[in-house]
């Protein structure tokens, strides 16, 4: 059931079950109010969980733990704990949340941070920009419109592991897959009352995380297994698990209204949004927040509105997942703009050129909504989106697809495209560290708090740091996310791995290059200024030289015997936005509505790319989860809130053989605030292709795809006529339908 009470738990059986270690309900442990969200403390997500609570709210809730010598035994044991449950009504509906007399998911006393528990709000956001009614009185023409995004999860290649005992200092150490090392310890030992100075969170090598594992979904309870046992214990979310009971992107319902002039210049912008949590408010606030400052900005308008309403349901919790909001709100702006396009009679990429944001301009939005902390100008000092429009029309052949005859027979082509902004780093938030210290041939360790997720951010960090000090990026042993030897980092989130700890690690390059410089002036007998550092070797002129090598082993055992060495950390008030223009060809048969992308261009501007493959690598994996966002997938429900695609096999994720010929170019614009001028690059690819698509059937159909996914039902569904879709509807089996 999707919610109700427990009345009586009895564990009695399971306990005696022989191989049985521990059984764990919410009477065996202390009730602490935490939130799962790996964010920055104080965490601006509600504090509406606890480890084992006397409720559930969703299909998939805890409700106990076993910890057996074997799987097998486990379940078992699970199988025997006795429950009564009290039912108590559920709400699937985000519409119904906040009607009167709607059941409270969230009224237990000790919760704190929650916007209107009596109402089931979990996090509401307004923020204006002019006055928007004077705005529509400048238009010519205002047009409004309304578009859904569902229910999608992260699907990591390697679900949820957690490994924690006790190491032979009696400290608890937690090995898991997870982007938040430094997150996990503090809340870790929130909940277990074990001092963090007790706790060691090492993450090894972890296959693939998307937001999902900016959370704290089990280290919890295998730390409190550890705890109570003494032993070991390793826990595995199996597919369904994680498909069910990890974290999802937020369904949300957006409403765009736009005042626009006859030539095409915006006047007005308001964009609402009723945004579903799931049955607990992690990352609800912020993800919203990125919705609103992720797209509206894109474009210059004096009168700008954003509001959104974040509300409990008895489903799956949603959380982060790889553009944290910015796919949902880009879906509506760049749908609703070509829809506004159209109506006036001009290209589309005319009507987004005529208003987009400059270089030199501080869009004030950005200022007044942030990510749970607002404040901060922001102005736009790189941006080659002209360009990234440019080489992506002649890469598609823009004009001549768009201007092609009507196809003969039930197959269908058209072009469609968006633009998309998104962020560095939680500008005022984010921090990250790194120490470098020289070995006696000339390497280096280095170590950084900074999160690898298949990412590539170790390679990176060793580029940056052999950039500064003229050596092979092989010649840096990279050291990452442990918690009792890597210096503080957020953690992989936000786009801010290398925006932010790049940075840090060319500090505490730099500091190490300047020591370097000091000892061989000693050596050499020349001043500082008569020295250069190139190719791994110190130079007095041409002629005379020291290597690295040379010069770590005389301050190591000559001279003052110190160790050259830089440790740094690095923190920013500014987010600058990379941007990128995405543009998709599309066949659509009309007689089944199966859609086929033939093709898709994605043009990045994410300043200067550290590593062009890794940053290339990025833009491919983006475009295949957002076309996968577009075309297939979507968590669907029983009438009784109960996940129903719960393995590969019925949740549909694109495979090699669906994708598209992929054109990805980078157009490289120089950030001054990023490390040899970069900017963000992981999330921003995700964030286009199910506009650029809906836009492309368009164009191909002329029927407007203002709800995702674009099933081959949905859109054969869209292409009958009013009365036909009716019937269909009511033909159809009583199922929640995702989002």
């Amino acid at each position: 059931m999707a919610h109700a009470r427990i009345k009586r738990i009895d564990a009695s059986k399971a306990r005696a079950l022989p191989g049985v270690q521990a059984v764990l309900t919410y009477q065996d442990i202390p009730r602490i109010p935490y939130t799962t969200a790996g964010q920055g403390h104080p965490e601006p997500s509600p504090y509406d969980a606890v480890v084992l609570d006397n409720r559930v709210r969703f299909v998939g809730d805890r409700v106990a733990a076993v910890a057996a010598d074997t799987p097998e035994l486990a379940r078992q044991a699970v199988e025997l704990i006795e429950v009564e449950y009290e039912e108590l009504p559920a709400i699937f509906d985000p519409e119904d949340s906040t009607k009167p007399g709607a059941v409270l998911l969230h009224d237990e006393p000790d919760a704190t941070g929650i916007h209107d528990p009596s109402r089931n709000i979990a996090a509401h956001i307004h923020a204006k920009v002019g006055d928007p009614e004077e705005g529509f009185k400048l238009a010519d023409r205002v047009f409004e419109g309304t578009y859904h995004v569902q229910y999608v999860q992260q699907c990591p290649l390697e679900p949820h592991v957690v490994i924690t005992y006790f190491d032979e200092n009696d400290r608890l150490t937690i090995r898991l897959s997870t982007q938040v090392p430094f997150h996990a310890r503090r809340i870790v030992a929130r909940v277990t009352q074990i001092p963090v100075s007790k706790i060691r969170v090492i993450k090894p090598r972890i296959g693939g995380g998307f937001g999902v594992k900016q959370e704290i979904l089990i280290e919890d309870i295998c730390a409190w297994l550890t705890k109570v046992t003494r032993r070991p214990v390793r826990m595995e979310y199996n597919r369904e698990e994680e498909l069910r009971s990890s974290r999802t992107r937020h369904p949300q319902k957006l409403v765009y209204k736009t005042g626009v002039t006859n030539d095409g210049k915006l006047t007005a912008m308001t964009l609402k949004v009723l945004a579903n949590t799931g049955a607990y408010g992690s990352h609800a606030l912020t993800v919203q927040c990125n919705t609103g400052s992720k797209s509206l900005p894109l474009y210059r308008c004096d009168h700008v509105e954003f509001e959104a309403v974040v509300v409990y349901t008895n489903l799956p919790v949603a959380g982060a997942f790889r553009g944290y909001g910015a796919p949902q709100g880009l879906f509506a702006q760049e749908v609703h703009l070509d829809e506004v396009a159209h109506a006036l009679g001009m290209d589309p990429i005319e009507l987004r050129r005529k208003n987009l944001v400059q270089v030199g301009d501080s869009p004030p939005l950005l200022e007044e909504l942030g990510e749970g902390k607002a404040g901060f100008k922001q102005v736009i000092l790189s941006c080659e989106m002209e360009e990234c429009i440019r080489r992506g029309k002649q890469a598609i052949d823009w004009d001549k697809k768009r201007s092609r005859a009507p196809a003969e027979g039930s197959r269908k082509r058209g072009v469609g495209m968006a633009c998309m902004m998104h962020g560095s780093g939680i500008p005022g938030v984010d921090m990250g560290a790194a120490y470098l210290k020289i070995n006696e041939d000339g390497s280096f360790n280095l170590q950084v708090g900074a999160t690898d997720i298949g990412t590539g951010a170790d390679t990176i960090f060793a580029q940056i740091a052999a950039e500064v000090l003229t050596v092979p990026a092989d010649k840096m042993i990279v050291y990452s996310s442990d918690t009792d030897f890597t210096p503080f980092d957020v953690g992989a989130y936000a786009s801010s791995t290398t925006y932010i700890t790049g940075v840090a690690v060319k500090k505490a390059a730099e500091q190490c290059r300047d020591q370097i410089l000091s000892v061989a002036s000693n050596m050499l007998e020349e001043p500082i200024d008569n020295l250069t550092l190139r190719d791994g070797r110190v130079w007095a002129g041409n002629e005379r030289s020291l290597t690295l090598s040379e010069i770590a082993l005389y301050s190591l055992y000559q001279s003052e015997q110190f160790q050259i060495q830089g440790a740094a950390s690095h923190f920013s008030y500014h987010s600058p936005p990379p941007f990128a223009a995405q543009f998709a060809e599309v066949e659509v048969d009309t007689e089944t509505g199966q859609v086929k992308v033939l093709e898709f261009v994605s043009c990045v501007d994410c300043g200067v790319a550290i590593n062009p493959d890794g940053a290339t690598g990025q833009i491919e994996g983006g475009v295949t989860q957002g076309l996968g966002y577009a075309l297939t997938e979507g968590l669907v429900f029983d009438e009784k809130g109960k996940l129903l695609n719960t393995s590969f096999r019925d949740y549909k994720i694109l495979a090699s053989t669906d994708m598209p010929r992929m054109t990805s170019i980078l157009v490289e614009s120089y950030e001054p605030h990023g490390p040899f001028g970069a900017k963000a690059v992981a999330e921003i690819p995700i964030d286009g292709p199910a506009p650029a698509v809906s836009n492309a059937i368009f164009n191909a159909i002329g029927v407007r795809m203002r709800a995702l996914p674009f099933t081959p039902e949905n859109v054969h569904r869209a292409l009958k006529s009013p009365r036909e879709q009716d019937i269909e509807k009511r033909k159809s089996e009583p199922a929640l339908t995702p989002g």
